[in-house]
This record gives structure tokens, sequence and C-alpha cells, in this order.
């Protein structure tokens, strides 16, 4: 929150953490230029009066042929100038958070008091009694954490994947309850490291989180078909994902042998037990007998026998 004329601190005492409701007053803020605001407002407005007098008056007297057209235009103009000034200085008045309907030449004042907007807890206090504010400066910081949003980064590579709509599932570190969100808007470019922003709504009621905490998120793709195998069935090497696929069955020395075809597939997001993979052009999966259990004991094998040499 700012003060948008700035002026010297008064009065406050409130610290970061302390609740507060909306219309509660957080501090209040002195400048001679308040009074000059007000003084303009009431003359203004004591001069409209008589302005708006004199504007129906001479219009009767036109309707009577008493008084010229030019006349008549003059006090118009004088009318309206002086409606555009009382307007204007009442958004004065409301920008430092005084209500022109209340105020009177009796109760003028230097001092305003700078409420809050709305009701949460107090993140920032940046005030000290006696200290000068300008209008740039943020005095405080106030968090409702009724309503929460989050700010999700993903890779350039999902950027497809996600929609308006989809459900996200989150939780905090060391915790086991899982919140609900939607994604409420995605982002419409990619950062420099390749990245690019998601945005969601959160529904359930999350007591613990509090705004700026890091989130573990899963997005739902039910939507969205990909192959995934099991976890265990893709095994790494060499900053390379594989998976095993029966080949064929042969004998050698009189004993029964299979043989497995390593393919190199491309590891997506991993959730539940799955992991995302995307295949080399042309394999067709559903024809394939991929290896879900002893995938890594394969690829040991491979490596002892010197198969999967950098």
């Amino acid at each position: 929150m700012c003060m948008p004329l700035g002026g010297f601190i008064k009065n406050t005492n409130l610290l970061p953490g302390n609740a507060v409701k909306k219309g509660q007053t957080l501090a209040i803020i002195e400048n001679q230029d308040f009074v000059d605001i007000q003084q303009n407002y009431l003359e203004a407005k004591n001069k409209l009066v008589f302005a708006e007098a004199e504007y129906k008056r001479h219009t009767d007297l036109y309707k009577d042929d008493v008084y010229s057209e030019k006349n008549v235009q003059r006090v118009t103009v004088e009318y309206k100038n002086l409606k555009v000034l009382v307007k204007s200085l009442e958004q004065k008045l409301f920008l430092i958070g005084i209500n022109p309907d209340l105020l009177s030449e009796d109760n003028i004042s230097n001092q305003v008091n700078l409420v809050s907007p709305i009701s949460g807890f107090l993140k920032e206090v940046n005030v000290n009694i006696g200290k000068y504010v300008s209008p740039t400066d943020i005095l405080f910081e106030i968090v409702n954490s009724d309503q929460l949003f989050l700010e999700l980064t993903l890779f350039e590579k999902d950027a497809d994947k996600v929609a308006v709509g989809q459900k996200i599932k989150f939780f905090i570190n060391n915790e086991t309850d899982v919140h609900e969100a939607l994604i409420s808007q995605t982002g419409k470019s990619v950062s420099d490291d390749m990245t690019f922003r998601v945005y969601g709504t959160v529904l359930s009621s999350c007591k613990n989180i509090l705004p700026g905490m890091y989130v573990n998120a899963l997005i739902d793709e039910s939507d969205i078909k990909v192959t995934a195998l099991p976890s265990e069935a893709v095994v790494s090497f060499d900053d390379k994902d594989y998976i095993f696929v029966f080949e064929k069955e042969k004998q050698e020395d009189g004993n029964a042998m299979t043989e497995y075809l390593i393919v190199e597939v491309r590891k997506g997001v991993s959730a539940s037990g799955y992991t995302e993979i995307t295949l080399p052009e042309g394999f067709d999966i559903n024809a394939a007998r991929v290896v879900i259990k002893g995938a890594y004991n394969l690829l040991s094998a491979k490596k002892n026998a010197g198969e999967m040499a950098c």
C-alpha cells in the first residue's frame, strides 16, 4: 500500500504478522496539501451552488426572451466548468481517504487515515513515526490467504500439454495433505531458461500454506493420451533413457537363451508409479513385449558385457 500524496507518519502501531481487517486504520498521515485539497473542494462546491442557480435563472429568462443566447452560453460554461472542478476534487479526496459527503468547514484536517482495503495479514511494515513517505513508497504489504493462487514453472516441452481448466494436485514439502487447484491461465511466452509459467486457482482450504511457499504439483493430463510404462521399466545410463523389448528365443551351446532389444526413449512426467515416454519414430509399442521387471538387471548385464560403453 502507498499514500498517493505522501506525507509524514504521525501514528502507527502495527508489526509484520499482525492481522488486519478491511477498513482498519493502518497509519495516520499528515500533509498540509490535504488541507488545500479540502479547502479547494468546499470553495468550489459553494460556487457550484451559486452557478447552478444562475444557470437555471438565465435559462428561464432566455426562454422568456429576456436574456440573450450569449449570456446563457457564458453562464452555462461557468456552471459546467465548476461541475468538472468539483468532480475532480472529489476524486482527489477519495484518493487520500476522505469522504466528500462527510466533509464540511468544521472538520478540515491536515491528517488522514490510511485504511486497509482488505482483510489479511501484514507481510511488510515499512513505516516509522515521524518519517516522510513519498507517493512511490510501499508502506504496507497485506496478504489475504482466503484465495490463494499457484504459480508453477514448467519446461518448454510441456507447453502443449496444459490448458485452462485442468486440475492440479499439490502438496507442501513434509506434508501428506494433498490440495487441489484449477489452471486459470497459462503463460504466453517462454523464458530465457526455456521454461514457462502456469497459474492456478486453489480450490481447497489451505490453513498451513503461506504466500511465497514452494509446492510440489502434478497436473492432471487425463484428457491427453500419452505412452506410459511402469517406472521400473525405464532405465537410465550416460544421461540417456532406455527400455528393453523381447526380440527372440535362441539356442546357444545347447542352452535356451533370450535376446532383448534395447530401445532409447525420452522420459516425460512421472506420477503414481508410471513414467511417460516418447518412442523412436515408427516404433509400435503395441506390438512389442516390454520388459517390466528386471530391466535394471538387464542393463547391468549389458554394461558388464561391454555392450553399453560410452
